[in-house]
């Protein structure tokens, strides 16, 4: 019987990759996006990788629409990799697309697990796939939002793994650490847009500095793709699937670092 995967946010980077990977892999894929013509890149990279994924228009704040989707697919898998960064200082970020990010990046996955919950334990078996961030570890320039949204990911994540376990149920966290997607696109467009807005120039031009000078050395997103994969193939996938030679490094500072000497790191930068 071929399994039902459910992935959302495909129409560039991470998401495009898993959809085609797990096509690859013998499942049916559906993949979401905002709108018809996203889709159509999906559906554009799909046939030119000689497989088929299907595609339904998504954008998971829409509570309705998540409820209509989950309903209609009954997914095995869920894969909620749908997101975006949201670049800024934390005070130049209007509350209201604080509270969409959030509502994006934490509220909609774990609805959308709660809605696929019922038909995976009807069935003893079925897999939920958070795609967070090795930023959930540390701290970053001007990421104070999107760090708050994959802290709480991540640590939701882990609570529904408990409570899930006894069901058949596996929960994953994939927490790669920078690749290079069209994310940092929408990024270089936070910064300009807040750097005018804010009249706070140094800052705004030391974040599009230190942006254009460590994108050339990110990843592209096939290992992480590939993580996801595994996490739903395995036997018993791991808890965590951690992807970057960055990720240790985040990690590691993380905890070694005293907190003061990360706000001097972090001043420095900005030039503060």
């Amino acid at each position: 019987m071929v399994r039902t995967v459910l992935v959302t946010g495909t129409n560039s980077g991470l998401g495009l990759r898993t959809a085609i990977h797990l096509a690859g892999l013998g499942f049916r894929v559906v993949g979401t996006a905002r709108s018809q013509e996203k889709l159509d890149v999906l559906h554009k990279a799909a046939s030119d990788a000689g497989v088929e994924v299907e595609g339904a228009v998504l954008d998971v704040t829409d509570r309705a629409g998540r409820e209509a989707l989950v309903r209609e697919v009954e997914p095995w898998g869920l894969v909620n990799n749908a997101g975006y960064m949201n670049v800024g200082r934390v005070v130049d970020v209007d509350p209201d697309e604080a509270l969409r990010q959030l509502d994006a990046l934490v509220v909609a996955p774990l609805h959308l697990a709660a809605l696929a919950l019922p038909a995976m334990r009807r069935r003893g078996s079925g897999r939920i796939v958070n795609v967070s961030s090795s930023i959930a570890y540390g701290t970053a320039v001007m990421t104070g939002w999107y760090q708050a949204s994959k802290h709480a990911l991540s640590a939701v994540t882990d609570a529904l793994r408990a409570e899930v376990a006894e069901d058949g149920i596996d929960v994953v966290l994939i927490e790669p650490g920078g690749l290079d997607t069209r994310i940092w696109d929408r990024s270089e467009g936070d910064l300009l847009r807040r750097r005018e807005q804010t009249g706070d120039r140094t800052a705004y031009d030391r974040a599009l500095k230190l942006l254009h000078t460590v994108r050339p050395y990110m990843p592209g997103p096939e290992r992480a793709a590939e993580a996801i994969g595994t996490a739903l193939t395995a036997g018993r996938p791991d808890v965590r699937y951690k992807i970057g030679l960055d990720v240790p490094f985040v990690r590691l500072s993380g905890r070694l670092l005293p907190d003061r000497a990360q706000d001097r790191l972090l001043r420095a930068v900005l030039g503060r």
